[in-house]
């Protein structure tokens, strides 16, 4: 029997309103599963009248009998789930028995968050982190010094190894940015206090998930940032620090990739990225600065700016390939509602010659330029449409175009941030 999962993942440089349709297709999922990312990731969720900007809670958090689960792949900022978790009761969202913490998953650090800024404060050539810590967490879990969620329970063992790594991070940051030493006595007892805290979400995260997919439960695995973030197959290395696309599944929640069924692929009708890296279809100045203030394009998480573009086939491309993704959402068709004319970047030109794969390394990719194919603007509202065939015919002949490009069905077109401003097909 094929399982009743499905996954949603980007096809772009994150922001791409993964949250939004997270959030539509919860109300049907008996469990959402965020499987990578850390508190970098910001997932906006418009309830109403009430907006709802998620790090680390999975966007089902909103809906009553749907169980979200914080999986092994996430690094977790405990100070920041707290606040979070705070933040929705306070404003009336139930979180308790509904929230599951993987006991495997790793903590994110004061000295990892410390040496992040520190980092890209004094680095040449920037990434353009969100200084949270993330990256130099998912380091020490590869060098195998990371302290995960179990560790915090058993206090010997957490204070033995809290202070041989206190010990040798004082010594970078002494050497490498003459920064004043942490003191692990102090970040023993604050972490202690935390653990206690969460410890009633705390569990066996791989077990559960898998037992949902075998029991026959509707389980949705909710990606972070997007896929050419991908710290293997994204735009190295202005990147993210995991597997930001479906490949991340399997490692990042304990699951067989056969138990993975639908992949559902996110984009938005243009492009944006955050951040430092090549942007082939990047529009400086005039048009995308239109764009940014129509898309109100502002960081969920930093607020910064978001560089904004037209649509990039050759790497969205690049996208439904590693995903292997099934069906498409188009999101923010209406910022272009306005436009006499939209632009779809077809291929690269590198050197004079034409080329349809986007380049392993960011350099490369600087160096190409787009080109492009002109579709006639809609000129008209799309907002208020709530059938597919309700929308204008230029629109329409746009979003083919994406479908026989990419060959994949767009499924799903959000004009609008609301829940009711979205056409399912």
């Amino acid at each position: 029997m094929k399982p009743r999962t499905s996954c949603v993942v980007g096809v772009q440089w994150g922001d791409e309103g993964k949250g939004k349709i997270v959030d539509l297709l919860s109300k049907e999922a008996d469990v959402v599963v965020r499987f990578q990312g850390g508190g970098n990731a910001g997932h906006t969720v418009v309830n109403g009248r009430e907006k709802f900007v998620l790090h680390l809670i999975p966007s089902g958090i909103l809906h009553r009998g749907t169980t979200c689960v914080i999986a092994n792949g996430v690094v977790v900022d405990l100070v920041q789930l707290l606040e979070e978790i705070r933040d929705l009761r306070k404003r009336g969202v139930e979180v308790g028995r509904n929230l599951l913490l993987s006991e495997r998953a790793h903590v994110v650090m004061p000295y990892h968050k410390q040496m992040d800024a520190l980092s890209e404060k004094t680095s040449a050539k920037k990434i353009g982190t969100t200084q949270r810590g993330i990256g130099p967490c998912y380091s020490d879990k590869a060098a195998r010094k990371g302290i995960r969620v179990a560790d915090l329970y058993n206090p010997a063992f957490f204070m033995e190894r809290l202070g041989a790594l206190v010990g040798e991070k004082n010594r970078v940051l002494r050497a490498l940015y003459d920064a004043p030493p942490l003191e692990a006595d102090r970040i023993w007892m604050e972490y202690r206090r935390l653990a206690e805290e969460v410890e009633p979400f705390v569990g066996d995260a791989t077990t559960y998930v898998n037992e949902a997919i075998d029991g026959g439960k509707r389980v949705l695995f909710e990606g972070a940032q997007g896929s050419l973030l991908d710290i293997d197959f994204g735009t190295y290395p202005y990147v993210t620090s995991s597997n930001s696309d479906a490949c991340g599944i399997p490692a990042g929640a304990g699951v067989p990739p056969k138990k993975v069924g639908t992949i559902i692929g996110i984009a938005k009708a243009y492009c944006t990225r955050v951040g430092e890296g090549p942007f082939p279809t990047e529009l400086v100045g005039g048009l995308g600065d239109k764009i940014r203030e129509i898309g109100k394009e502002y960081g969920a998480t930093t607020g910064r700016p978001r560089r904004c573009g037209w649509f990039d086939l050759v790497a969205s491309r690049h996208a439904v390939m590693i995903n292997g993704i099934d069906e498409l959402a188009i999101t923010k068709l209406d910022v272009l509602d306005g436009l006499d004319e939209v632009k779809v970047c077809t291929s690269y030109e590198l050197d004079g010659q034409r080329i349809d794969r986007i380049p392993v390394d960011a350099e490369t990719l600087a160096r190409c330029r787009p080109v492009y194919k002109a579709f006639p603007g809609w000129r008209a509202d799309t907002s208020k449409v709530r059938r597919y065939e309700g929308l204008p015919k230029a629109a329409k002949e746009y979003l083919r175009f994406l479908e026989r490009s990419l060959k994949v069905r767009v499924t799903i077109v959000s004009v609008g941030t609301e829940r009711v401003k979205t056409i399912f097909r």
